[in-house]
């Protein structure tokens, strides 16, 4: 693995077989086979399904 898949950054490194942390967005993967697992690392270490950051919505009434 030479990129993140999600920011496409080069900051990884190699946590286990085939499991990868991205330094930049802070995120963990695994390739496994032909798919790939994203992982949220959670403030105690756990890691869960990964969702992406939801961006405010602001509805100005003028």
């Amino acid at each position: 693995m030479r990129s993140c898949p999600l920011c496409g950054q080069r900051g990884i490194g190699k946590v286990g077989v085939e499991q990868y942390f991205c330094w930049e967005c802070c995120v963990e993967f695994a390739v496994q086979g032909d798919k790939l697992k994203i992982f949220n690392v959670e403030l105690d270490g756990t890691l869960s399904a990964y969702t992406p950051p939801q961006q405010d919505v602001v509805n100005l009434q003028l």
